[in-house]
């Protein structure tokens, strides 16, 4: 999901006289024979109490870092967490530092490379595993062993993407549900009604078609999603056709399996037929995000694009994904908190960590906006779901009942790698989309091989 969009929205912005976003994105595949059901536990019972967190073993004043991904107006959110926390405790200082997506891992490594990793980092789902292999991340459980009841009111859903058998080297953040956001100007211009729960994707397709426009150089696409990275729409489209898109034991690809085929037929035909979604050529003309450029009246996204969104002028609707044959799924991920195991200060990013996760900081990243807050209390209660809030934020909440986690497993960046470029060629019309699976999937499957 993430490489394409944090470019695309970040150049989508800056046509629309705005700042860009990054997703966060960010999980064990269903049984790919089932049809689509929930898959999110309930949240277990939060806290009454946030739990008093315990003063850090080294007195004198430290400094830790605290690297992330994401834009200057995440940065500015987190900023006011980090000062919260000093305000607390003013003897530990944390330095911030944020890139875009690409130059973020690039950074992070180099500094691994070097021996001065930064002390606390952000960490995508489904890149966590390929970290932990790697022996570099410092392992949580002592801490979280020493505070009884940490653990209580985090999703369960987030908390099972960190967990190993040798304890949590990481913990969520935060999590995204993927839903359809529109453009209720294109839509009231056409006189046509907005999306609602009853949709289906043949209703999507439809409407797609019809909100598709063409008049002399000026172009406008019914529909507009992330043909590169699974998690904005291919993926619910297979789940919703009844595919899937990894086995169970992470072994094999199975996006070219029959029912999987059904769905890239429909998604092929939105773009090579219907002409009403723009390929990656196209979509680059506008930075990537057609929606954010007002060229596209619908697409598929999380929450983190909501405020890039609103600052470009759109006037917003979300709706819950369309329906699919085998009934509605959406994606859900996670993006969380991991340290260095050879941190200077390894205390002092614990204390960081667990103040982030309490009830203060996940309140106050509801209010700011950028994604749903791990903390249960704090997703359902006043801080995100404010009534006065410009869209329906429970519209991202309520697709936890129908969501399936995104694939994390080793070999993740390198696989989605391999599917996403060797994709390509069926959106831009040079090859049909069974010849790109049939030269996909026995290459994905060597990523899987070399990385069991």
């Amino acid at each position: 999901m993430k490489k394409l969009m944090v470019v695309a929205l970040t150049l989508a912005v800056l046509l629309s006289a705005c700042g860009g976003a990054t997703p966060a994105p960010t999980q064990p595949p269903p049984e790919p024979t089932q049809a689509p059901a929930p898959t999110q536990p309930e949240p277990t019972k939060a806290p009454e109490a946030t739990q008093p967190i315990k003063p850090t073993s080294a007195p004198e004043a430290v400094e830790i870092s605290f690297m992330m991904w994401g834009s200057p107006d995440e940065l500015s959110v987190w900023q006011q967490i980090v000062n919260d926390f000093q305000a607390k405790y003013p003897n530990i200082k944390v330095n911030v530092d944020v890139s875009d997506w690409d130059s973020y891992w690039t950074k992070v490594k180099t500094l691994f490379a070097g021996g001065t990793p930064p002390d606390v980092f952000a960490m995508d789902a489904p890149l966590y595993p390929d970290w932990v292999s790697r022996g570099v991340l410092l392992n949580l459980q002592k801490y979280i062993d020493a505070t009884p009841g940490f653990l209580d009111g985090l999703y369960p859903g987030t908390l099972e993407a960190y967990k190993t058998p040798a304890g949590y080297y990481g913990l969520p953040r935060d999590f995204q549900t993927i839903v359809l956001f529109y453009n209720k100007d294109m839509f009231d211009k056409a006189k046509i009604p907005y999306p609602t729960d009853k949709w289906t994707l043949d209703d999507l397709r439809k409407t797609a078609k019809a909100l598709t426009k063409t008049s002399g150089d000026q172009r406008q696409w019914g529909f507009a999603t992330d043909l590169w990275d699974m998690e904005l729409f291919w993926s619910e489209n297979i789940w919703e056709h009844g595919g899937d898109i990894i086995s169970s034991d992470n072994t094999k690809t199975l996006i070219g399996e029959p029912k999987a085929r059904e769905a890239w037929k429909f998604l092929s035909d939105m773009v090579n037929v219907d002409k009403s979604v723009p390929n990656p050529d196209e979509s680059s003309q506008y930075g990537g995000d057609p929606f954010a450029a007002g060229v596209s009246a619908m697409t598929t996204i999380g929450h983190w694009a909501v405020n890039d969104y609103l600052k470009a002028g759109l006037k917003l609707g979300v709706a819950p994904m369309p329906s699919g044959p085998a009934g509605r799924v959406t994606s859900v991920n996670s993006a969380g908190f991991v340290a260095a195991k050879d941190g200077k200060h390894p205390d002092a990013a614990w204390q960081f960590i667990q103040f982030a996760l309490s009830e203060e900081a996940q309140n106050k990243l509801g209010e700011l906006g950028f994604a749903i807050p791990a903390l249960q209390k704090a997703a359902e209660g006043p801080a995100y779901l404010n009534p006065s809030a410009p869209i329906d934020q429970k519209v991202f909440l309520d697709a936890l009942a129908y969501a399936h986690m995104k694939p994390s497993f080793k070999g993740y960046d390198e696989w989605s790698t391999t599917v996403g470029d060797g994709l390509v060629p069926a959106w831009t019309g040079e090859k049909s989309i069974d010849e790109v699976l049939n030269e996909i999937v026995p290459a994905a499957d060597e990523v899987l091989a070399k990385n069991k």
